[in-house]
């Protein structure tokens, strides 16, 4: 059962489409969101993530779904232009510490991103699992923006991967985000997955909180939750790293991302310290370099 651990480990990521560009703006979709956003006033303001930050997560028998709503300083104008971009997303998946590789492909109908998931610690592209997205801009208008990476398939039986993000500008100079992380899963997947809850991730845990314990500390979900909630975090960190790290000189900016990406990590040691900091750092520059060859 080891096998189907380590696959199941390794196709943990995102979703399948082609490039277009929105030609109206999707005002139904940014009018949503806008609400979402006066709904969520009180809790981003006072929440336990230290930040302007709301999770929520699903489960249901054949899927697993987180979503994060977050405000970040930035204007929407830079996090648009930022992200509006297949070369800038492999910037920010290599910042996940189970992206072992990220490359942009595009051709006259399509851009995917070819991108290889694997263990938490260094290892050989070939040991790797490799999942090819597609890269799709649903809508890039000045008033909203809507990127969509699909994977039709992943591994053992996974399939229907999807990274979405929306943002809307709310004024201040501020930006309204909504990341979504989802996939589908069958039968051997499920399976593989309570092989891993039983064993190696058997003390791991979500955001969510379920209770407390009798010392008063809270307690958090666990299962396929917890697993869905802390990869979906790990993502919105990426990209808010990511999106920190632009006003540094370019020749700084990877170092600025990969420090500010493994110090929100440690700001919530009990779901998502996995290395310290220094092997973080010492993988991820060795990733980056390989990422920049041909493969």
């Amino acid at each position: 059962m080891a096998w189907l651990t380590r696959l199941w480990l390794a196709g943990i990521a995102f979703s399948s489409a082609g490039l277009t560009f929105a030609s109206v703006p999707d005002t139904q979709s940014a009018a949503s969101l806008h609400a979402k956003y006066a709904s969520l006033a009180e809790q981003l303001h006072h929440n336990p993530f230290r930040r302007p930050l709301s999770l929520d997560s699903a489960e249901s028998s054949s899927d697993l779904k987180g979503d994060i709503y977050a405000l970040v300083n930035y204007p929407f104008p830079t996090v648009s232009a930022a992200l509006n971009g297949p070369e800038q997303w492999c910037d920010v998946l290599i910042l996940h510490i189970n992206t072992k590789y990220c490359r942009a492909t595009t051709d006259a109908s399509t851009t995917a991103l070819a991108v290889s998931i694997g263990k938490k610690t260094p290892q050989p592209l070939k040991e790797a699992y490799p999942i090819e997205f597609s890269y799709r801009v649903a809508a890039a208008t000045a008033k909203y923006l809507d990127i969509q990476l699909d994977a039709q398939e992943g591994p053992l039986s996974t399939r229907n991967y999807r990274i979405q993000l929306q943002a809307v500008p709310v004024g201040n100079g501020q930006t309204f985000l909504h990341l979504t992380y989802s996939y589908d899963y069958g039968m051997v997947g499920r399976l593989a997955m309570k092989s891993y809850l039983a064993t190696r991730g058997s003390g791991k845990v979500g955001f969510t909180r379920t209770g407390k314990q009798s010392s008063g500390q809270p307690e958090h979900i666990g299962g396929m939750r917890g697993v869905v909630e802390r990869n979906t975090m790990r993502y919105y960190l990426a990209i808010d790293a990511y999106l920190g790290a632009l006003a540094t000189a370019p020749p700084l900016q990877l170092q600025k991302r990969l420090q500010s990406w493994f110090s929100a990590t440690e700001q919530y040691p009990r779901q998502l310290r996995e290395v310290d900091r220094a092997a973080y750092m010492d993988m991820k520059r060795s990733e980056y370099l390989r990422q920049q060859t041909s493969q």
